[in-house]
């Protein structure tokens, strides 16, 4: 199973060193706060703007990952995929307008992780996000028709590559799909 922990260092590190504001949201933010929640993928909110976007590319490149193009056309989710080991994070631009994102920029708790330096929603903007999240139909199909795909990556790697989650015990010393 992969450790959360170094790749959130990573993470924090590219969006530092290439100036890139974002507030972790979803389970990443709640298991920061001491919630106990697993999750397969890393939740940013980011203001979409063409400098932003610019860096947003910069931290693909410091992470070795590609941005993949939107699935839906009404969604507002920006993918980020590392195809060695599917890292995925998604940032977020926009679930309500601006006055919604200083309002979350305001209220976050700034975590330091490895000397790295990042921003994560409260648990209130956590749940209060999340909420926003579920009204949205096209963002439900959205995250729908990625977790499938992420699934089909992750079966379409070897053995050994794949995440334990996939995989199930048979036998003493077995596992399978």
């Amino acid at each position: 199973m992969m450790e959360s922990q170094p790749e959130l260092v990573l993470v924090a590190k590219a969006l530092n060193e290439n100036s890139l504001e974002a507030i972790l949201i979803g389970n990443m933010a709640a298991a920061l706060h001491g919630a106990p929640v697993a999750t397969i993928d890393i939740d940013l909110f980011f203001r979409k703007t063409p400098r932003n976007m610019q860096k947003l590319k910069l931290v693909a490149d410091a992470l070795e990952a590609v941005i993949l193009r939107r699935y839906y056309p009404a969604s507002r989710v920006t993918r980020l995929r590392r195809q060695r080991d599917g890292l995925q994070l998604n940032f977020f631009n926009r679930i309500a307008g601006k006055t919604f994102y200083d309002g979350i920029r305001a209220r976050a708790d700034v975590h330091h992780i490895c000397g790295q330096r990042l921003l994560a929603a409260t648990p209130d903007d956590i749940i209060r996000i999340k909420g926003a999240a579920d009204k949205s139909a096209a963002l439900k199909r959205e995250s729908d028709r990625a977790l499938i795909e992420l699934i089909r990556y992750r079966l379409s790697l070897p053995p050994e590559k794949r995440l334990n989650c996939l995989r199930r015990k048979i036998g003493l010393r077995a596992t399978c799909l």
